[in-house]
């Protein structure tokens, strides 16, 4: 626990220090934001449920992979050679996870708020929105996090992390399209509670699976 507290000070230190790299985010989400806007102000009966809800979700993968990608990338050799001496491969991985998740669960909500105001609000129950946009930013955090460390390993590892994560982001992708689904057409909570449970497995399976299989790959 203390490598890990250690790692995700660290993870913030240098955050603080590189302030470009979140204000890039958010300036990303905020931009795409303010397009859909312009693109559907012409022609608001366009603008359906359904549009808005697979709108957001769509806007939020793509900043969890561009926030996420850079995870282990830029991270230079010699920092990579320290760490192996230092801290156990799981302490990595995990500290990984929980400051991507962080940084996911900041940005989807920012997004969501701001999304709401500019598209208007359509959610009819906003607390299984928020549970969703929680587990979703964790799941997208967790796979991409363990993508981007494999990803690593290669020399196009852009081009390798969107092949690996893809099979494994979407269908996560259309189950929490389902659960935002239910939430905004207000929808009692126990007919969400099996895409809630799925959503929460496949969050436990990956950082489990990440934590079994990161030394591996650690040490190679």
């Amino acid at each position: 626990m203390n490598e890990i507290r250690t790692l995700i000070r660290k993870e913030f230190t240098l955050e603080w220090r590189q302030k470009y790299a979140l204000s890039g985010m958010l300036l990303y989400v905020v931009s795409t934001v303010f397009i859909c806007y312009l693109s559907f102000n012409l022609r608001r009966n366009q603008l359906t449920p359904i549009v808005w809800n697979t709108l957001f979700w769509i806007i939020t993968l793509f900043s969890a992979v561009n926030a996420i990608a850079k995870s282990f990338s830029q991270e230079r050799f010699g920092r990579l050679i320290y760490y192996y001496n230092l801290c156990s491969p799981q302490a990595i991985i995990v500290s990984k996870i929980i400051y991507n998740s962080l940084v996911m669960l900041f940005l989807s909500g920012t997004g969501f708020i701001f999304y709401a105001f500019v598209m208007g609000n359509q959610v009819g129950d906003l607390g299984l929105y928020t549970i969703c946009i929680a587990l979703a930013s964790i799941g997208f955090s967790s796979v991409l996090t363990l993508v981007a460390g494999i990803a690593s390993k290669a020399d196009n590892s852009a081009t390798l992390m969107a092949v690996l994560s893809f099979p494994i982001i979407l269908p996560m992708l259309l189950m929490t399209i389902r659960l935002a689904k239910n939430a905004m057409d207000g929808l009692d909570w126990s007919v969400s509670y099996d895409e809630m449970i799925t959503l929460l497995s496949i969050d436990l399976i990956v950082i489990t699976l990440s934590y079994l299989l990161f030394p591996y790959l650690w040490r190679s």
